[in-house]
């Protein structure tokens, strides 16, 4: 199932149990009973629990945002570090120069092919793919430099290399979830709670306050989707995708 068609359900199934309760209780209400007698404790209580939850959401969602974010700098920098590798190798004599890209070629086809699969799906890297980076790394140290022009390349490299192992790594720490279910109990909670409390303001059966009530909890399962969305960056539908490798190595191809 899509996760933009559960987007949907989930805020047509919120609105639905919204005017169902409302019309519910409705119809089981005292005759007497004055809706615009709510005492002023509960429109208090109300709003504020109404602000509290809305900070909360707003800074999941900054987090989730934030990892996201952080995930993306990831492959744009293990990508980037990979074609400096490439592209700086070319001082080095021609077989070595070409076993170094090819290796470089054979990573990056296996990370955009093959590794992100395992990203999307088990929500971590693989050992072949951290294999054939030591391969690249093995090509570059092993080499000893015929001359100084060589020599003054070689640090680089090496601090290239590093900086693609490093960056590998980081993008390894951040293919899983970044919400506690701690969090996420307190999400789903705080959401009945607020949705709750707008039935403490005895809500009439006018077209405009159903609409309205209908929209609050849409709105409230609209922004805990975003949050399951962005939570995982590599999978579900606002993915980190594998642009940059593809941007800076055009000719891997599927």
């Amino acid at each position: 199932m899509s996760d933009w068609l559960v987007l949907v359900l989930a805020m047509l199934g919120a609105c639905a149990v919204v005017v169902v309760i409302t019309l519910v209780r409705h119809r089981t209400a005292a005759e007497d009973e004055d809706p615009s007698e709510t005492p002023d404790v509960i429109e208090y209580m109300t709003m504020w629990i109404g602000v509290i939850y809305a900070i909360v959401l707003g800074l999941a969602i900054a987090g989730v945002w934030e990892a996201r974010s952080a995930a993306q700098d990831y492959v744009q920098s293990e990508a980037q570090a990979l074609h400096e590798i490439s592209e700086r190798v070319r001082v080095y004599p021609p077989d070595v120069r070409d076993r170094v890209r090819g290796d470089i070629d054979a990573y990056v086809q296996y990370v955009v092919h093959t590794e992100w699969t395992a990203m999307a799906d088990d929500e971590q890297v693989t050992e072949h793919g951290a294999a054939l980076l030591r391969k690249v790394r093995e090509d570059v140290t092993d080499y000893r430099p015929g001359n100084d022009f060589e020599a003054q390349s070689y640090q680089p490299l090496l601090d290239q290399i590093a900086a693609a192992d490093q960056a590998r790594n980081a993008r390894a720490d951040s293919t899983g979830a970044t919400m506690p279910s701690v969090v996420w109990w307190g999400l789903i909670t705080g959401g009945l709670i607020t949705i709750g409390m707008v039935f403490a303001l005895q809500i009439r059966r006018t077209g405009r306050e159903l609409v309205l009530a209908g929209l609050f909890s849409a709105t409230i399962a609209f922004m805990l989707f975003l949050i399951w969305d962005l939570d995982a960056p590599y999978s579900r539908g606002i993915a980190v995708t594998a642009e940059p490798f593809l941007n800076l190595f055009p000719h891997i191809t599927g």
